[in-house]
């Protein structure tokens, strides 16, 4: 059951605010009040009361002790409070959603629902993720020309965004290059499509702004941010955005993806680097992966999460800290590819003021994953812990 997520936006200045009302200086908020009115004491009642040795009333007594105005002690403000927090992120790779495309074909063919083709198993921990993202590698759109020199390009009806919905995606990884396979007009509808799902996008967007943008959303009073950038074409087709058109943002140059970075780590609590790269079908990782790693690492990255390559590569910590260089097909086609959920675990302690305001104290962040199989366009998890052990000794070995 995913916990109700924040999306802060993605700028220093969007940040939630929290009012105090106060009453307004000068005002009884218990409405006026009626005063008495003493009358006056007549001279013969005077002399009445005065009696042998008494001080006259018209004197005040030297004893007396001068009045003070009462002090009225303002209630301590209640001590912050400390808990413990428990977050899963999710993450899947390469999914096409693409009507013509060989995994939808036979999902229309052959299954009654999504189940048949994603096991409950992976489905179960997808949607239990208090955030999940997957590369959706394709565009939402019914426009758009496909562009000139590209051998492949994937265009879904809108409607199949109900099938991510489903998956319980939050995120789609736009940073890709198949998200402009069909020009600025249907990058335009599935930035639309997305949002009217109710899912958010990060890496792409209507200009440059947007497409550097961290999208940072907070679960249980955790910021946690997500940046992404593509370096995934050897031959660029897929453009970069600029100040008035729409694209991706690329990491070829990777100083605009170091400064997202950066920005992202001022404002979050953990960091999360989404670049798409690597060569398709090898498990060999070019410089540019291991080298790019490291820098998006010291630029406050605290996790790196890759995709691209169709395959499987390499996983391992680099000064501590998880790096999954591809994060292969999740469910893309129809060939027999081992495939995998990985799951980060965020715990530690937060504290938590009356007012709202929250800070955390400790974090640790262990990295879990879930191998299975993408096989004749169908995705299942590992059958039992033996293939589950088995499948992850192979991924261990594809970082010797």
């Amino acid at each position: 059951m995913k916990r109700r997520i924040a999306n802060f936006g993605c700028k220093a200045a969007c940040l939630l605010l929290i009012w105090v009302l106060t009453a307004c200086a000068g005002e009884d908020p218990a409405g006026p009040q009626q005063t008495a009115v003493a009358e006056p004491i007549s001279e013969s009642a005077v002399e009445a009361l005065q009696t042998e040795g008494s001080a006259p009333l018209t004197e005040p007594s030297s004893q007396a002790e001068p009045s003070s105005p009462v002090e009225s002690a303002s209630p301590a403000e209640p001590a912050p409070l400390i808990r413990e927090f428990d977050i899963t992120l999710g993450f899947a790779g390469d999914i096409n959603l693409d009507d013509h495309w060989c995994n939808m074909i036979y999902y229309h063919e052959h299954a009654k629902d999504l189940s048949d083709v994603i096991d409950e198993a992976y489905l179960e921990r997808m949607r239990n993720a208090d955030i999940l993202w997957v590369n959706n590698e394709f565009t939402f759109s019914t426009r758009g020309e496909p562009t000139p020199g590209k051998s492949f390009h994937f265009r879904a009806d809108p409607g199949n965004v109900s099938i991510l919905q489903e998956m319980g995606a939050d995120i789609a990884g736009l940073a890709n290059n198949h998200v402009y396979d069909y020009g600025p007009d249907a990058l335009e509808d599935t930035l639309q499509t997305l949002t009217d799902a109710g899912i958010s996008y990060v890496g792409a967007g209507r200009d440059l702004e947007e497409a550097m943008r961290p999208l940072i959303l907070e679960v249980d009073g955790v910021r946690i941010a997500y940046v992404a950038a593509s370096r995934a074409e050897k031959n660029r087709k897929t453009p970069q955005a600029t100040e008035d058109s729409h694209g991706v943002l690329l990491c070829y140059d990777t100083e605009l993806f170091l400064d997202a970075i950066r920005e992202a780590d001022a404002q979050a609590d953990y960091v999360i680097a989404l670049p798409h790269w690597g060569t398709e079908y090898s498990a060999v990782l070019e410089t540019e992966q291991t080298e790019g790693a490291k820098a998006f690492l010291e630029a406050g990255a605290d996790a790196v999460i890759g995709a691209h390559p169709h395959i499987l590569q390499a996983v391992c910590e680099i000064e501590g800290k998880p790096v999954v260089y591809s994060l292969g097909n999740f469910w893309f086609n129809e060939k027999k590819l081992m495939t995998m959920l990985a799951e980060l675990h965020l715990t530690g302690q937060i504290q938590e003021s009356a007012s709202g305001e929250t800070k955390v104290l400790s974090l640790e962040a262990q990295l879990e994953l879930w191998p299975g199989w993408q096989e004749g366009y169908c995705t299942r998890m590992a059958a039992d812990e033996e293939e589950r052990a088995q499948l992850l000794k192979q991924i261990e070995e594809l970082g010797k």
